[in-house]
């Protein structure tokens, strides 16, 4: 008999990410009444806002018809209409937890939540049972699916009712063992501007499982009015966007204002676009710039932003749509160094080749090194950190250009005095073309970040190792 006036409440399974929810019901003698799914008070209660787009229902004539196991590519909220159902599901996913069983009773009052690559089986214990399930994907004949015997001995399930007495499909009866199953793997990541340095970075930091995907402008064209139909957007679930227009100084020509906004506004709105429409996370990658550099404190997420010239408008305005994205991270940073061409490496050469330079000292910041940035951006998406924006430098004492150019020499066994102090207006007094201008402060605070567990390590430390 199904139970009247249950609050509503979830229990965990050994099974990650598969949850059970207690229903109300609220029944008469004339019937019964159910939210069978209410959007704001299940996700209170820590379910994933998962997005369905299709409903579906299965009726069943016969105590004892039975339904799987099968593992499809989306995730699933499955509760009874009428009667009673037996279910079971087993873990199909890589992972640790592959092969991981669950089995429980869902009548009218019980519902759960099956997540992407769990396999689902289901026995009717009443006459005309119905039940239904939201699905956040379409059938695809390209997804992925797998399937497993509802009679495999290692997964063990203990029916109410024995196999050879219940009503079975032929294709269900030949689904393969545990041992031959081809587990579903996870969502697919998209890393863009992979030839970059903080792409090179970020394939290093991710490797190269089948699941992740590098893309170069060669291969994926962010601007283009095809990018909708470009992939299967339902199979990914992350999009780490490391490509961008950086040349500051040239976003202040006629030509480089244009390119920076294809590349930092437009291509951002077709990403989060698309982000937005298939529930992807997108990862944004930001700037200093976006800051006017007044500041005597160092910068948090939440200060205003008042970019200075093109780069940062265009920055800011990439922001400002990737924060429209239900399930965004706005990575700012500041002053990066990486796998190319970068100041650490103009300055090393310049050492070697006898040159005394001079240096602008009035400009304040950390490096970051594209190592941190990677690093930070996994554990953000590893440990589901809540969405929003976060500041990802170096820590360590704040310092000049002037300061680290010094570092730079004297860590090469150079002399640090050959290199002369000068403002920012003293450097480009004599620059023939157009000159961006530069924010004096860009220390970014890095507490938000710290609270979800990781710290950056010291700016210096990092050089010194970049060096060797």
């Amino acid at each position: 008999m199904t139970e009247y006036g249950k609050p509503l409440q979830v229990t965990e399974t050994p099974i990650p990410g598969l949850v059970v929810f207690d229903l109300p019901v609220h029944g008469d003698a004339r019937g019964w009444f159910k939210e069978n799914w209410q959007r704001e008070k299940m996700t209170a209660l820590g379910l994933p806002d998962f997005g369905p787009v299709q409903n579906n229902i299965s009726f069943n004539d016969a105590v004892g018809t039975t339904r799987g196991i099968h593992a499809e590519p989306w995730d699933k909220w499955v509760s009874v209409a009428t009667g009673r159902i037996f279910g079971a599901w087993v873990d199909l996913r890589e992972g640790p937890t592959f092969g991981a069983v669950y089995t429980t009773e869902l009548d009218p009052s019980r519902a759960i939540f099956v997540p992407r690559g769990v396999g689902n089986s289901y026995q009717t214990l009443e006459p005309d049972t119905a039940y239904t399930y939201l699905v956040n994907d379409h059938w695809s004949p390209t997804a992925s699916y797998s399937f497993l015997n509802l009679a495999d001995e290692t997964a063990a399930i203990n029916w109410p009712i024995p196999l050879d007495q219940v009503e079975i499909s032929e294709k269900d009866k030949n689904h393969p063992r545990l041992a031959d199953v081809t587990p579903i793997g996870p969502k697919r990541i998209l890393v863009t501007g992979a030839n970059g340095q903080l792409g090179r970075a970020l394939r290093d930091q991710f490797g190269d499982a089948d699941h992740i995907e590098y893309a170069t402008r060669e291969n994926l064209d962010l601007t283009s009015p095809d990018l909708a139909t470009a992939r299967r957007w339902r199979d990914y679930g992350t999009i780490i966007n490391a490509a961008a227009y950086t040349a500051v100084d040239t976003a202040e020509t006629p030509e480089g204002r244009r390119d920076a906004w294809a590349a930092n506004v437009t291509a951002v709105t077709a990403l989060a676009r698309i982000a937005t429409d298939n529930g992807i996370t997108l990862v944004h990658i930001s700037s200093d710039y976006v800051y006017d550099g007044t500041s005597d404190t160092p910068y948090t997420e939440t200060d205003p932003i008042a970019p200075l010239g093109v780069y940062g408008q265009t920055k800011a305005a990439g922001d400002a749509i990737a924060s429209a994205v239900p399930r965004h991270y706005i990575i700012r940073t500041s002053w990066v160094i990486g796998d190319g061409h970068n100041f650490v490496r103009t300055m090393a050469t310049l050492a070697e080749r006898g040159i005394n330079p001079t240096v602008v000292a009035d400009q304040t910041g950390r490096l970051t090194f594209t190592t941190t940035i990677a690093a930070g951006i996994q554990h953000l998406l590893d440990t589901g950190a809540p969405h929003g924006t976060y500041n990802i430098t170096g820590s360590g004492q704040p310092t000049t250009w002037y300061d680290i150019a010094r570092t730079v020499y004297q860590h090469t066994g150079h002399d640090p005095a050959r290199i002369t102090p000068v403002t920012t207006d003293q450097y480009y007094a004599n620059t023939a073309g157009p000159v961006a201008p530069r924010p004096a402060h860009s220390t970014l605070n890095l507490t938000k970040l710290e609270t979800t567990g990781f710290t950056t390590p010291n700016w210096h430390e990092s050089l010194t190792l970049y060096l060797r």
